[in-house]
């Protein structure tokens, strides 16, 4: 999803491994943005396992922008609570990632892009059937983000992702989109927020596109988290690394006392929280820097939302 932004991900040419008959499309009903709670029974969960400590709806009628790391204001979490999230995917390292979810009944949003959706479907459909949101990640992924082409080109491979994915699922995913690369533009944002879509960013993150061992990951993201205390934390689901440091982390947040928190489309207003005062963006002197002069000025508009209390200020990369 992220820097650097000079190789766009892909989906496997191979096809996707044999789902068990628990993912039958039978658990689904078409419309839900997540499997249902109330149909099909819940698999029991260890009693040490981390679990859902509760669920946090997302005003599907009213969009925001949110996330610390690139917005002055994000989701209005509690002391140790943490939103896991995914880009990239579906990718030959997901099957992995929802196995380390579901051996701890955790659940997550996955940001999918379009091509990859196309390409495993029955990727995108057992993610859902296993309780994880499903939302969008652009159609292809452009190295020279979403950002540097003409808006109306932009616009057509976000819908173009969109379309991708609901296809893919046989039912509508949720209204939440992720810019590859965090490169947004004041128009692109009002354009989707205007729909009822929320933009996520991301208050903290694993640095997963970087070449390291899952250990090293797993201490990255740990310390961040202990600094930031929580926050709506960024992986790559399309990254053998992570897939390979999920399930000690998971055990991790609940050894330190972490609760996990799952996002979905819902009726009532988003919780949202602003900013201090002294908020700075992380992700554009990054965008800047990556793309250079051909990012133009970029100009952000995001301005600061009154009568919010204050989060902390998001952690450096």
């Amino acid at each position: 999803m992220i820097f650097p932004m000079t190789k766009t991900p892909q989906a496997p040419a191979e096809a996707a491994p044999q789902l068990k008959p628990a993912f039958l499309l039978a658990s689904f009903v078409a419309g839900l943005f997540v499997a249902p709670s109330g149909g099909a029974a819940e698999p029991a969960c260890a009693p040490d396992a981390l679990g859902v400590s509760r669920v946090i709806d997302i005003d599907r009628a009213k969009g925001a922008a949110v996330g610390l790391q690139t917005y002055p204001r994000t989701l209005d979490l509690r002391d140790h609570e943490v939103i896991l999230t995914f880009d990239d995917g579906p990718a030959g390292p997901t099957p992995r990632v929802l196995d380390a979810l579901a051996k701890e009944c955790a659940r997550a949003t996955f940001f999918l892009i379009g091509r990859n959706a196309e390409s495993l479907p029955a990727l995108v459909k057992r993610a859902a059937a296993e309780g994880h949101t499903i939302a969008h990640h652009s159609y292809s992924h452009p190295d020279k983000t979403l950002r540097l082409m003409s808006e109306e080109a932009a616009k057509a491979d976000i819908e173009k992702g969109i379309a991708a994915v609901d296809k893919a699922l046989g039912a509508k995913s949720a209204p939440f989109f992720r810019f590859p690369g965090f490169a947004d533009t004041p128009e692109l944002v009002a354009d989707l927020t205007s729909r009822g879509y929320t933009v996520f960013g991301s208050d903290l993150w694993a640095s997963d596109w970087s070449k390291m061992t899952p250990k090293a990951e797993l201490d990255l993201v740990l310390s961040r988290l202990e600094k930031n205390r929580k926050g709506i934390v960024l992986f790559h689901d399309s990254q053998g690394i992570t897939a390979q440091m999920l399930p000690e982390f998971l055990r991790e947040l609940k050894k330190r006392g972490y609760s996990l928190v799952h996002i979905r489309p819902g009726d009532t207003p988003t919780p949202i929280v602003a900013a201090g005062p002294d908020w700075t963006s992380t992700t554009e002197p990054i965008i800047a820097k990556t793309l250079g002069p051909k990012a133009r000025l970029a100009p952000q508009t995001h301005e600061h939302q009154h009568g919010a209390q204050e989060a902390p200020k998001s952690s450096e990369p």
